[in-house]
């Protein structure tokens, strides 16, 4: 092939089309009405629904709820991305357990603090630890790292 050069630019073979010409006879078999059948909305220039447009129903866009603001991650509540963990303060794990005892997600669930261990728990640094526990969590602030830890208990991811 000869250097290339913007007088002899093209695409490759076989990755372009030649457009459907419409309207040029009936020998084309797109003639008369150009493939867009009989009168109509769709047949007008211009015509056709615009996107999400459900015939008259209201469209999915204006039943489902929405939080306004910019950048929430709680704004529109819809998709597999929404992150979430259920907060728990040292203070409420300090007076559901004596010293020496470890504190899981199953336990948390026995003692009511939490429902479930299907989401992630997510323990705070709210109030304050006296005893020594050994707290195995999901995730933990600083703060309760800190505050655990200086109650002489340990926190352990899960």
């Amino acid at each position: 092939m000869s250097e290339l050069g913007l007088h002899n630019l093209k695409p490759n073979p076989g990755s372009t089309a030649n457009t459907k010409r419409l309207g040029r006879g009936k020998g084309s078999g797109q003639g008369k009405t150009a493939g867009k059948g009989h009168k109509g909305y769709n047949a007008r220039s211009g015509g056709g629904v615009r996107p999400g447009y459900e015939g008259g129903q209201m469209p999915i866009y204006m039943r489902l709820g929405k939080l306004r603001g910019p950048h929430m991650k709680k704004s529109m509540p819809i998709g597999p991305f929404r992150t979430y963990a259920v907060p728990v303060n040292v203070a409420r794990l300090a007076a559901a357990f004596v010293a020496g005892s470890e504190v899981t997600p199953e336990a948390l669930v026995e003692k009511g603090i939490v429902k479930n261990t299907r989401t992630p728990i997510k323990v705070l640094g709210g109030g304050d630890i006296g005893v020594a526990l050994t707290v195995r969590m999901h995730a933990f602030s600083a703060s309760a790292v800190q505050k655990i830890e200086a109650a002489g208990g340990k926190a352990e991811l899960l």
